[in-house]
């Protein structure tokens, strides 16, 4: 087909043109043989159809057009016309590669890298066409598919795909915004929509006069725990067992409703915090009932592969007051009752009450306070003795009194004084500081320790312990820690007794593989509180330690409890069998003293030798040997 005139207006010219120059090729290359009537009307036909044929590509809702392998347009319809002009600099369509250079320069690259003699080049590549500053053209994309028929010639289609772009992006962003309101994991509601929902209750509380509702904050108890010791995809699986859980149980509890927007909401926030928002409540008693049931079906055991896992969970429950109140607001009151769940032993729920917020800020100052403390050295050490019990029968053995030592961290406030270890200890744990401070007091323990040995001689106390929480021995480094510390100040690692609780040393497995690193650079470990945690007497072999610390609740109660001193005894004889020796902790009167003396404790501690000493004031203790 020839190609028309370029200029405006030369489109029409061009195809009659064509039609003129496809009817005098036919008829003059000899098309008439021997029955003239017939090759004419054979021609006539032939014409019939070119002209079908160039109505259809004038007349296509597409653009169509013919150019050469370098681009040059040989044949254009006059969608193409319509499409390409107003995109040509030049403003003529000579060369379909010319026009397109500034928006798709890559089309004339993709030509010349397809080798094949004939086929399709591209298929629906998507070329946007930016709006005019002076508003003429408006944003646009443009369809372009190029074919190749030969080595010489190309076809190209073009066609605006505006709207069908609009609709695919309009289609995209209701996708989009759909997922952005769901849990990738549990496929729950999200933070979004749990926002949304309370926003509708509150509404809906404020409208009527008798709407109640509620919402419950859940939160795992000792999650973190599953992730360290078993990968955080068995984590996501307990996650998901919850999340089904609280639908189910939900879906009973509802049971017999036929509103569908009194149906009860389901919602994870993130982490291993679950938000539930109890619509049209008859009362707040109501609530109480289904935190009961959920604690009842969450606190099941969960089974992950092969493994059975026990957790539980705190629950926070909020009644909003109608009255300046917003979504953020409950969440928060929320949160705030299911931390007191928590610090009121976990597997409970507990309804919020005004005065939780005071503590909570209390707590919030006290964690600020806290990490400045640790860097402006208001932290210090005191060291409560640990006695021998029993008779020495070393005639060289060192004096009783000088046993050993424990260090206890303190707490000098600027401003509230001497702030209890029951009190901040907690704080530092959830706030993360527990590990600084943790170091600290090694570190001033066992610097202090040396010098007593150098300046009190055989005075000097024997052992050295120092408690150890689980964020440090979940620390990779902390083995590396001890190691450089004992290096650093001289102290022989056997010196040094590092005591873990009975709950945190039983059930965690990577914590005793840490403590087996530690028992390999030497040192002596304790189980401290035995009995108030998960152990027992038949799995004390179990544990890599040398020495078990009793609980200072036993110990009070011996005087007066046969039961007490039976658990006492037995624990004594286990541990000896063991070659374990026994610390009685607590102890506070001569009686006491008497009785664990009697069943064979090793050594003591407690109030009666004395109480927690400054290094100073331990130096004269023990060199005076009043006990």
């Amino acid at each position: 087909m020839p190609k028309p005139r370029s200029k405006c207006g030369g489109v029409a010219a061009g195809r009659e043109e064509s039609e003129r120059r496809v009817a005098s090729v036919e008829v003059g290359n000899g098309w008439l043989g021997e029955h003239p009537e017939d090759d004419l009307r054979h021609q006539h036909d032939q014409l019939g159809t070119t002209e079908a044929l160039m109505q259809f590509l004038y007349q296509a809702p597409i653009g169509l057009l013919q150019t050469t392998a370098d681009g040059e347009i040989e044949m254009i319809n006059p969608m193409s016309a319509r499409l390409l002009m107003p995109l040509s600099t030049k403003g003529n369509l000579d060369n379909l590669f010319e026009v397109l250079e500034t928006i798709a320069p890559q089309l004339r690259q993709m030509v010349f890298a397809y080798k094949a003699p004939a086929g399709s080049i591209c298929e629906a590549e998507r070329i946007q066409v930016r709006a005019s500053r002076d508003g003429t053209r408006p944003l646009q994309t443009l369809s372009v598919s190029l074919l190749k028929l030969d080595e010489n010639r190309l076809m190209a289609m073009v066609s605006d795909v505006t709207l069908e772009t609009q609709r695919e992006q309009s289609l995209l962003d209701a996708k989009l915004g759909e997922a952005a309101r769901v849990d990738r994991l549990t496929q729950l509601p999200n933070r979004t929509s749990i926002r949304e929902f309370i926003e509708r209750a509150i509404r809906s509380q404020k409208a009527g006069v008798h709407y109640c509702f509620a919402t419950l904050f859940l939160n795992c108890d000792r999650f973190k725990q599953i992730n360290d010791s078993l990968g955080h995809a068995a984590g996501d699986q307990v996650l998901v067992q919850i999340a089904d859980r609280l639908l189910r149980t939900l879906r009973l509890v509802n049971h017999g409703q036929r509103r569908p927007d009194s149906e009860p909401m389901v919602g994870r926030l993130g982490g291993d915090e679950f938000v539930i928002v109890l619509n049209e409540l008859g009362s707040e008693s109501d609530a109480c009932a289904v935190a009961e049931r959920l604690l009842a079906v969450l606190n099941q055991p969960y089974d992950i592969g092969n493994r059975r896992l026990h957790l539980s969970i705190s629950i926070g429950v909020v009644f909003p007051a109608s009255e300046k109140v917003d979504p953020d607001a409950v969440l928060q009151d929320a949160s705030i009752a299911m931390v007191e769940a928590k610090r009121s032993g976990g597997a409970r729920y507990v309804c919020f009450e005004r005065t939780m917020h005071e503590r909570a800020a209390r707590r919030a100052q006290l964690e600020n306070d806290l990490h400045r403390a640790i860097v402006e050295d208001q932290l210090f050490v005191v060291y409560q003795p640990v006695v021998a019990l029993q008779a020495a029968t070393d005639a060289g053995a060192c004096p009783p009194h000088s046993a050993g030592v424990e260090a206890l961290v303190r707490w000098r406030h600027p401003v509230r004084g001497i702030v209890s270890p029951v009190e901040f200890i907690g704080v530092a744990e959830e706030c993360g500081a527990i590990e600084a401070l943790g170091e600290y007091v090694l570190a001033t323990a066992c610097h202090q320790f040396v010098e007593w040995q150098n300046k009190l001689g055989r005075l000097a106390p024997r052992l050295l312990a120092v408690n150890l929480s689980r964020a440090q021995l979940k620390n990779e480094g902390f083995v590396a820690f001890i190691s450089g510390l004992l290096r650093d100040s001289g102290m022989a690692p056997e010196q040094l007794q590092l005591e873990v609780t009975e709950s945190l040393a039983a059930q965690d497995e990577l914590v005793q593989v840490r403590l087996q690193e530690l028992k390999a650079l030497g040192l002596t470990l304790a189980l401290d509180d035995f009995g108030t945690g998960y152990s027992s007497l038949s799995s004390l072999h179990q544990l890599p330690v040398a020495t078990v610390k009793i609980d200072r609740s036993f110990v009070s109660e011996a005087v007066a409890s046969a039961h007490h001193r039976v658990l006492i005894e037995a624990t004594v004889r286990v541990a000896a069998s063991l070659n374990m020796k026994t610390v009685a902790e607590g102890i506070e009167t001569d009686e006491q003293a008497s009785v664990v003396r009697t069943l064979g404790c090793d050594k003591g501690q407690g109030y009666l030798f004395s109480r927690p000493l400054s290094a100073e004031d331990l130096a004269h203790w023990l060199s005076s040997g009043d006990r």
